[in-house]
């Protein structure tokens, strides 16, 4: 398969996630991206363990499990924007790129003189991703914005987690940072789009991408129960606002989640428990039906799924179509025989550790796979294949460099 994006290059000049997501999206769909890090030190979630890669001899490397799961796919550049030569070098590279992705806080690379309006009159047709916590406008925009605060600021944590009034009730954050990668998916989708509307006029584009604009958007369903209703939504645990039943239930041995969602599934669902009774009681006979009576129903639910172990009802439920399984741990999931068909593990050649171990994207293109041909670089590994091949810097000029510090 010609990938998709192989005509593509992007200058990834962001860290942590958000950015970096976007970044491998784009990798993982053949464009060249080359990832910007600070020279010693690099992207900061480089540091962000345990757990860290090991090499071939067991010895532990300088890169995080949380770095090698956002950095497949790139070239890693070393380069101080601090200092002139530095910039110099980014807006040579901007010039040769259809996309810049940055996370620094808003006119932080103005400072730099590498701002959209400084760049775009070196490449008119770049398209320049900012992603911030708060967005280039309004009176939170100067402030720094990580996934944590904004999953509480944008309504996340409001209807994630148990009622407050039962056992670990309270708030409860995420259990990824879903803010982050909800945003560099969005990032991606902007860039994209920008890049088709560049087909038509020739031009770039500032693409201005917050972390709260995201979170509240993928609110989805609760944003729109609170603006029709006037009430916001409240957390209840592991239920549904809007369909019963719909949520997890102790079966003999271990929990299970029911997920009914239409009348017709309600029905057999109950007739396969030998509760068929229940379909025909006017309280539970349609879901809005099942929605008031909600506090009636899921303990009659609860009490005879306890009767049976979970592979029992699993099976039964699977025979009659209605959507039934196991809550997995990670390592549970990884070894479910359909993520195992679908080839969502991986491994990639490392040139410290051998392999490295890959989450796939989950992009299919059905008989034209993607082709995964670069592992998350080690700091700084094409700093020299980047700076001497794209902008033809020979070997003295690079040296000069190294030795002033800037790569």
């Amino acid at each position: 398969m010609v990938a998709p994006l192989s005509h593509v290059r992007v200058l990834d000049m962001s860290r942590i996630l958000a950015g970096p997501w976007a970044g491998q999206t784009l990798a993982d769909l053949g464009a060249e991206v080359i990832k910007i890090e600070r020279p010693v030190r690099g992207d900061d979630t480089r540091t962000w363990g345990p757990p860290f890669l090991h090499d071939k001899d067991g010895n532990q490397t300088d890169d995080s499990a949380y770095f090698l799961s956002a950095n497949r796919g790139k070239k890693s550049v070393t380069l101080d924007i601090s200092q002139p030569e530095g910039q110099e070098v980014v807006r040579r590279l901007a010039a040769v790129s259809d996309i810049l992705i940055e996370n620094y806080k808003v006119g932080g690379l103005t400072a730099y003189g590498l701002g959209y309006e400084a760049l775009k009159k070196i490449n008119p047709g770049l398209i320049y991703c900012s992603i911030t916590g708060f967005g280039q406008t309004g009176p939170l925009s100067q402030r720094a914005g990580y996934d944590f605060l904004i999953q509480a600021m944008g309504g996340f944590m409001s209807i994630t987690g148990e009622k407050d009034d039962k056992p670990g009730g309270g708030p409860q954050k995420i259990g990824v940072a879903l803010s982050d990668i909800l945003t560099g998916l969005y990032t991606t989708v902007a860039a994209l789009s920008a890049l088709a509307q560049r087909e038509k006029t020739g031009e770039g584009c500032h693409v201005d991408m917050a972390l709260l604009d995201v979170t509240v958007a993928a609110t989805a369903n609760q944003a729109l129960n609170y603006l029709v209703s006037g009430k916001a939504p409240q957390r209840m645990g592991n239920a549904h606002p809007n369909i019963v039943p719909y949520e997890a239930f102790a079966a003999a041995d271990q929990y299970i989640i029911v997920a009914v969602g239409n009348d017709g599934q309600f029905v057999r669902f109950v007739e396969t428990a030998g509760r068929g009774d229940l379909a025909a009681d006017e309280r539970f006979a349609t879901n809005e039906a099942r929605v008031a009576n909600r506090e009636v129903l899921i303990p009659i639910i609860q009490d005879f799924l306890k009767q049976r172990p979970a592979a029992e009802w699993i099976a039964a439920f699977e025979t009659v179509g209605v959507p039934c399984g196991p809550i997995n741990d990670l390592g549970q999931a990884f070894a479910e025989e359909q993520i195992v068909h679908r080839g969502l593990r991986m491994d990639l050649p490392h040139p410290v550790t051998g392999t490295v171990p890959q989450v796939a994207n989950p992009i299919r293109y059905v008989d034209q796979p993607l082709d995964y041909h670069r592992a998350p670089p080690t700091l700084g590994q094409h700093t020299d294949e980047v700076l001497g091949e794209l902008l033809e810097m020979d070997a003295a000029a690079l040296a000069k460099l190294r030795d002033a510090g800037v790569i």
